[in-house]
């Protein structure tokens, strides 16, 4: 079992089973909702994903149709996303999860097409102009 939570400590979360690769997405939505270059997301099975604490605390925001961004409304923390057509799957922000990370692997960057100018995608990693392929 894995453990995060937001910066105020108010959600809290575990994830069960093993982690997906972390995937980095350039698109301008998550350029945006991270403040940084791409947000680092991993695919999670719903039913793997349980709240521990602080579900009072979220909100969320859809800055398009069928997508939520969930986020801690005390401090603005990122915890996951939802698309409204595949419930059975959250994409959880990765640098909430408790430690320094270790054992994660990066599988690859989507939306490289949308990256930031001042962006270098140069760590040998596939980079998908849009989505990955299924």
């Amino acid at each position: 079992m894995h453990e995060g939570g937001c910066l105020c400590g108010g959600v809290r979360y575990a994830v069960e089973g093993p982690l997906a690769p972390v995937q980095f997405c350039h698109c301008g939505q998550c350029r945006k909702a991270q403040g940084s270059a791409f947000g680092a997301n991993m695919p999670v099975a719903s039913a793997d994903f349980r709240l521990l604490q602080g579900e009072d605390l979220l909100r969320e925001h859809r800055a398009s149709p069928g997508k939520r961004r969930v986020f801690c409304g005390t401090c603005g923390s990122p915890i996951f996303s939802q698309r409204d057509a595949a419930p059975q799957t959250v994409r959880l922000r990765v640098g909430t999860l408790d430690g320094d990370g270790g054992g994660l692997v990066v599988g690859f960057h989507i939306h490289a097409a949308s990256k930031a100018a001042w962006d270098e995608i140069d760590d040998g990693r596939t980079a998908y102009p849009g989505e990955a392929p299924d």
